[in-house]
């Protein structure tokens, strides 16, 4: 909440607009792919330099037995160069993380990620040099590359569910369709909106911001915005969305909200707050690099002082020991092991159409034993289709019906009328289409009056052609969705 309060703190003073909410969307992905690149390049890089390391290194040598064979002078010199340039360019996130969480006395997984490299560095180029003892310039080596690649991952998968922003962000409009004082229409910017402007919404656009209806009628497509599955009827008095589609009618709408005071900045917030937000998971190892950190150091201290100072070991032999427990006490499976749940979890969700608003509540979802929806419909694809057709009489075919319905329909632009339109193949010429508002669309097919009323919809649609024959459709209804 307080980086939350913060990052508002710092927006600029500026009339809202939609470029507010386009830089909202924009800069969260950004900043994410940034990082993805950055831990990729560096993950590559160190992993080349990696494979000259675990040759050159005396102790993989002496397991396979070809230490002598490939020995050169000054080969540990060149070890420790690439091994000093894995440390200093691969491990730096982790330094700099490092400082960071020291600074806020927050020591965790950068703290000991740290520390287990800093010491294998620091004391394997001492060996190098002169000090008797093993050097794992090799370990040292391959868990930065571990840590990278895990880094990656989780910056790869942020990144992802990132693309949802953008996406939400391509649902308003480029510019708006503004009624002038003078009763002239005037398209403008949306930057341009303000509160109490009038604009004018022709049948299938966007709407441009969120507003009251004061004339027209028309049903808006609100299914990205709030998940509603079936168009809603709009009429004077009503209120719109920014960013939802109108149907098949005119609106004249005045703007009531712009910028980050629109429900689609709100949500682009809610999204974000997430993504920046830790999960239970991700705290609880935290929690356990913390407590690893302490065990590290802790077990480093004692390990030397028992070897040195109880035992009597030289310094060379307790050294080494400490800096074998320092490093072993680092995990590298923690640092794949969180960055792997982030990632599929997160990727599932997005790939799902979920936007996360509070991961720990997300995670408490497991515990779930029963899901209750508030009304029929809701588990759908989104998507319109005719189920089955209901005939009346046996004057006319099932496959003729919904040619003529379809026929009709396919000049239409309603969402419903669309669905119509696909239940069949074939289309017949129309003369004298019209679309009615609220109430369908009509038409003669093959000399024949063809009227396709929405007057109940969407529980009923029927096909009439002439006066004397009735038939009909069942209710277009959104398909189920395999849940």
């Amino acid at each position: 909440m307080k980086e939350h309060e913060h990052a508002t703190q710092n927006e600029p003073d500026t009339e809202p607009s939609h470029d507010n909410v386009a830089e909202k969307a924009h800069a969260g992905p950004a900043h994410h792919a940034h990082m993805a690149a950055d831990f990729r390049k560096r993950f590559w890089i160190s992993l080349v330099l990696t494979v000259p390391i675990l040759v050159l290194s005396p102790m993989l040598q002496s397991l396979v037995g070809v230490g002598d064979a490939i020995r050169v002078s000054g080969d540990l010199y060149v070890l420790c160069g690439l091994s000093s340039a894995v440390f200093w360019y691969g491990g730096w996130p982790f330094l700099k993380g490092f400082v960071e969480e020291l600074r806020s006395r927050r020591p965790g997984m950068m703290t000991l990620i740290s520390v287990a490299i800093a010491t294998a560095y620091v004391y394997s180029s001492a060996v190098v040099f002169g000090l008797a003892g093993k050097m794992f310039f090799w370990e040292l080596a391959s868990l930065i590359d571990i840590m990278l690649l895990g880094h990656w991952i989780e910056m790869k998968s942020v990144m992802g569910a990132s693309r949802a922003l953008e996406e939400l962000a391509k649902l308003m409009p480029s510019d708006a369709h503004t009624l002038m004082p003078d009763g002239s229409v005037k398209d403008v910017p949306l930057s341009e909106l303000a509160v109490d402007d009038k604009v004018l919404i022709k049948p299938g656009e966007k709407i441009p911001a969120d507003g009251v209806i004061v004339a027209g009628e028309s049903s808006v497509d609100e299914a990205m915005l709030t998940g509603e599955s079936t168009p809603v009827g709009k009429k004077a008095g009503g209120k719109v969305i920014g960013g939802s589609i109108n149907g098949e009618g005119s609106l004249t709408i005045e703007v009531k909200g712009t910028g980050k005071d629109s429900f689609l900045s709100q949500v682009i917030d809610l999204v974000k707050q997430a993504q920046e937000s830790k999960s239970r998971t991700q705290d609880l190892a935290n929690t356990a690099a913390l407590w690893l950190t302490i065990v590290a150091l802790g077990g480093g201290v004692i390990t030397f002082f028992i070897w040195r100072v109880v035992v009597g070991q030289d310094f060379a032999f307790a050294i080494e020991r400490t800096v074998t427990v320092m490093v072993i006490a680092c995990p590298h499976a923690l640092g794949l092991a969180v960055p792997l749940v982030v990632a599929v979890s997160t990727a599932l969700a997005a790939s799902n159409g979920l936007l996360i608003r509070n991961r720990v509540a997300f995670e408490g979802a497991r515990k779930l034993q029963a899901v209750i929806f508030d009304k029929t419909g809701t588990l759908t694809e989104g998507r319109f289709g005719v189920t089955d057709t209901l005939m009346l009489g046996e004057d006319i075919t099932e496959e003729t019906l919904r040619t003529y319905a379809a026929s009709v329909d396919a000049h239409s632009e309603h969402p419903i009328a669309k669905a119509i339109a696909a239940a069949s193949k074939n289309k017949l010429p129309v003369d004298g289409f019209q679309s009615i508002t609220g109430k369908g669309a009509e038409g003669r097919v093959e000399g024949k009056d063809i009227k396709v009323d929405v007057n109940a919809m969407p529980r009923t649609w029927r096909a009439s052609c002439c006066a004397s024959t009735s038939r009909t459709i069942r209710p277009p209804s959104p398909a189920r969705s395999s849940e």
